[in-house]
């Protein structure tokens, strides 16, 4: 069962609307549609939501510490909550697939990721589910770190929160614990 869903990314305007903040942007998307808004929570490091499914409640968090320190947030909200690794799932950019590709993972290693890095630190686990984002490959001579913090073109952006919008109606299933039918009929339907 899924109690807390991660957005990764960078705070600040700067960071917005770049691929790295692929996680925020989706948490967004989600307090929009459900008409919630973030507060600043200073305990747990970054900014938090509360959304009512049919299931139950979802917590929505946002790290407030930049990518590279993301399992500090992670890690105090889970103690806090006594929140399980299996019961987390995070959202994250992922540079192996095309741009709006969505893909559910459970487990595994950080993938260079340095958010997925610091939150398997912080929890010595990497017993929990991440939600992939895809945002494709830099062209050639472009650096990964330069492309990551650029921004989504708009018709990229806008792809992208149409799937997130898509994977939305998927949320019951993954709280309600069927991750694997949300698994299934997610990377059947979404491309």
């Amino acid at each position: 069962m899924i109690k807390l869903l991660v957005g990764l990314g960078n705070p600040g305007q700067r960071y917005q609307k770049t691929r790295h903040n692929a996680g925020f942007l989706l948490l967004d998307e989600l307090a929009r549609e459900k008409a919630v808004t973030f507060s600043k929570e200073v305990r747990f490091f970054g900014d938090l939501a509360e959304v009512n499914l049919s299931v139950g409640k979802l917590y929505l968090l946002k790290p407030a510490t930049f990518m590279n320190r993301s399992g500090q947030s992670v890690s105090s909200f889970m103690k806090y909550y006594k929140i399980n690794p299996e019961e987390v799932l995070v959202v994250h950019d992922e540079l192996d697939f095309e741009v709006g590709t969505l893909k559910l993972k459970s487990g595994g290693g950080h993938g260079g990721h340095n958010g997925l890095r610091d939150i398997i630190a912080s929890l010595g686990v990497k017993d929990f589910k991440r939600l992939r984002v895809g945002i494709g490959r830099p062209k050639p001579g472009m650096q990964v770190a330069d492309y990551v913090l650029s921004d989504f073109s708009k018709t990229d952006v806008q792809h992208v929160k149409e799937l997130f919008y898509n994977f939305f109606n998927y949320l019951s299933l993954l709280q309600g614990g069927d991750y694997e039918l949300a698994m299934q009929e997610l990377h059947s339907r979404i491309k």
